[in-house]
């Protein structure tokens, strides 16, 4: 059963399965290889690049996250597709408001939120990290590429590129901190009610978990959102 999104591709048959498809496998890689391991993606990525039109950079960190899920819990069974499908609506990949991402996979300049202070919709949740994650010292911000709150960064956050740094405007650890959250969250994020309930938990919202599969979908197809 397919849905029809015209603003993809200019109309283009989508797969609405819940969840949404893993897309094209991923290569076999040493996920404990130093340094930055997810440029071993390369080829990969620069491959899937020119068809879903997301950086490559961003497409390593992705596969590399679920590169690592596959290993460290594979009963998750998360996609580098689900990833990318969060990434897309949270930064549009590391590039909201003029942000670029570079080759290291740092977002610059810094990707920093509206403050939860409980307007326009927003929760209200005062400052955790004494402005240190978000330059915020009254209320708390989202951060980076992830979009993650500072104190669930602080329980979640990991080093993904070996540099020692735990950094949310780093793709590789936001994307790695963002698949052990869900993971956790969701259990067996191959099944609907466990893809559902890791979204749900990253966003308590029906239509943002619905646009995430959307896009995830999309990317799945090697098409362009």
């Amino acid at each position: 059963m397919t849905v029809l999104l015209g603003g993809c591709g200019g109309g283009v048959d989508i797969p609405d399965d819940m969840p949404p498809g893993p897309g094209v496998p991923l290569p076999a890689i040493n996920i404990d290889a130093p340094g930055r391991a997810a440029t071993q993606l390369s080829d990969w990525a620069d491959q899937q690049s020119e068809e879903v039109g997301v950086d490559p950079v961003a497409l390593e960190a992705y596969g590399y996250a679920a590169a690592v899920m596959a290993r460290a819990e594979p009963e998750c069974g998360i996609a580098w597709t689900t990833i990318a499908g969060i990434a897309s609506v949270e930064s549009a990949h590391g590039t909201h408001r003029g942000a670029n991402l570079n080759s290291d996979g740092t977002v610059r300049p810094a990707i920093i939120g509206v403050p939860l202070d409980g307007t326009k919709g927003n929760a209200v949740i005062r400052d955790t990290d004494g402005g240190k994650l978000d330059n915020d010292k009254v209320f708390d911000r989202a951060v980076g590429p992830l979009q993650f709150i500072p104190e669930t960064w602080k329980r979640w956050g990991v080093d993904a590129n070996g540099d020692g740094n735990i950094d949310p405007q780093s793709i590789d650890d936001a994307a790695l901190t963002a698949a052990r959250y869900l993971c956790a969250r969701g259990g067996n994020l191959t099944s609907p009610d466990g893809w559902q309930r890791a979204l749900l938990a990253y966003n308590q919202s029906n239509k943002y978990m619905h646009v995430v599969r959307d896009r995830a979908a999309i990317y799945s197809i090697g098409q362009r959102v």
